[in-house]
């Protein structure tokens, strides 16, 4: 069973500035829950129950939010209105959190290193809170776990994307073996249109088998000195160790402002608020 999930979550958010100048991008609402909330939610309905978060440098706002607050909860119940905390108090009843800092911002692979002494020799599941993936049947993670229950191997969630997108993702050289489900052979970190294997590109959702660890720790830095998680799953690739998996559901882009604006916007219309 997938037992933890590592949420990286050191990055600095620079496209929000000056919101993110105080408060983590992690922390940043759609509608009235936070982005790493939903992420929780999706790790707890695959059925794990340790949450291994990766944070840096002005992130203590997301330990205090997965935390009992025993003033506001005071104030809340005098003013009868203590159920508005129902959800994250059901949240840190189900389950366990544990921290680590990122000293240094090298990448998502070396996020995910860091995490190493969280996660320990197992397989692992990994979300990226800025990637809010909604699917009100059977969240994105619980249906790679299905997958790895299978496969038993390192599984990726894939979507088609616009080639004028391509250049902002690791871009899979694959084939299909079964419906939406591909075996990888080579992965691409942000191509050029001409380069691009295919048209489906990497989001921010895997499971991970734990010799990616010993991968990461030998891959060498890109030109900007960061660690990419595509070099370590391409060693894992040539194996015929990856899994890529075009999941259901819908998938925002809350990284950037476009995507994070039309999230607030269709999650409160679905609402029926």
């Amino acid at each position: 069973m997938i037992n933890k999930c590592l949420f990286p979550a050191a990055g600095y958010g620079t496209r929000f500035l000056p919101a993110t100048k105080a408060i983590p991008k992690e922390m940043l609402p759609v509608n009235t829950k936070p982005l790493i909330q939903y992420g929780v939610e999706e790790a707890l309905n695959a059925k794990c129950n340790t949450m291994a978060i990766v944070t840096g440098r002005g992130k203590r706002a997301i330990e205090d939010h997965f935390d009992i607050s025993y003033e506001l909860e005071h104030q809340l119940k005098s003013a009868k209105k203590e159920h508005l905390l129902n959800d994250i108090r059901d949240i840190i009843n189900a389950c366990s959190f544990t921290y680590i800092r990122q000293n240094e911002m090298k990448g998502l692979g070396h996020a995910i290193l860091t995490g190493q002494k969280l996660v320990g020799n197992e397989p692992f599941g990994v979300i990226l809170a800025d990637d809010l993936c909604i699917n009100t049947r059977k969240g994105v993670l619980a249906q790679m776990v299905e997958l790895y229950d299978k496969y038993k191997c390192s599984i990726i969630a894939i979507q088609e994307v616009e080639k004028e997108n391509l250049s902002k993702y690791g871009v899979i050289d694959a084939s299909e073996i079964d419906s939406g489900i591909f075996r990888v052979k080579d992965m691409v970190e942000k191509p050029d249109i001409e380069s691009a294997p295919s048209n489906l590109a990497v989001i921010g959702r895997y499971i991970l088998t734990p010799d990616i660890f010993e991968i990461l720790e030998t891959t060498s830095p890109d030109k900007k000195g960061e660690i990419q998680i595509t070099d370590a799953l391409k060693v894992q690739a040539k194996k015929g160790n990856v899994i890529a998996y075009k999941f259901e559901g819908i998938r925002y882009d809350c990284g950037s402002i476009e995507g994070f604006v039309k999230a607030n916007t269709d999650l409160f219309n679905n609402s029926g608020k």
